[in-house]
């Protein structure tokens, strides 16, 4: 019965853990004092954020060709020369602990407040409290001014990781990175928003 109560009790955490697991907490911000409308070309930094010292991992490759579709579908064209948008990627990845308190009592102590004096309180309510350990993994896209070198918009999205090698596959970060740009309000060399594909 105590563990039953228990596991009904932790159930609305583990209803956000789990919905963070399924999809993932997109959010972005933006310079209002940029011109997106004077960008047309883009490339990525060097050496990314995502790189390890000396060369390009496997993961920085998938994200630049998420990355490049995303904008291609923009009407942003990829120039190494002369870019006036630069792509950065940066990923946090951390152990996260959530304390869980006590859950009161199912009928309040004043349900049993009369017996006290009989039978004393009931080893079975007195519940200890709970701590969940995940991973949560945060992945940055931020574009930058080539020219005065200044970002001027990114997007971030968190989420809860089960497996990390699977985490960092094709499969998942091409979506991931999809819905980040769903956040990205404009097209090459305008203003205009973009309609992004549901």
């Amino acid at each position: 019965m105590r563990k039953i109560l228990q596991k009904i009790c932790l159930l609305p955490l583990l209803a956000i853990l789990v919905g963070c697991a399924s999809g993932p907490n997109i959010r972005s911000d933006i310079d209002p004092q940029a011109d997106f409308a004077q960008y047309r070309s883009f490339a990525f930094t060097n050496p990314l954020g995502t790189d390890k010292a000396g060369y390009t991992t496997i993961l920085t490759e998938r994200l630049k060709a998420a990355t490049r579709l995303q904008m291609e579908q923009r009407g942003y064209v990829y120039d190494e020369q002369t870019p006036n948008l630069l792509v950065n990627f940066l990923i946090q990845i951390s152990n996260k602990s959530e304390y869980v308190p006590p859950p009161p009592m199912p009928w309040g102590a004043n349900y049993y407040g009369y017996r006290m004096g009989f039978y004393g309180p009931w080893a079975g309510y007195q519940f200890p409290p709970e701590v969940i350990q995940y991973t949560q993994g945060v992945l940055n896209i931020d574009l930058i001014d080539a020219k005065k070198k200044q970002m001027v918009w990114e997007g971030v999205a968190t989420t809860v990781i089960n497996d990390i090698e699977q985490a960092s596959s094709e499969a998942f970060i091409a979506p991931l990175v999809a819905d980040i740009f769903k956040r990205y309000p404009f097209v090459a060399g305008s203003q205009m928003q973009h309609q992004s594909k549901k």
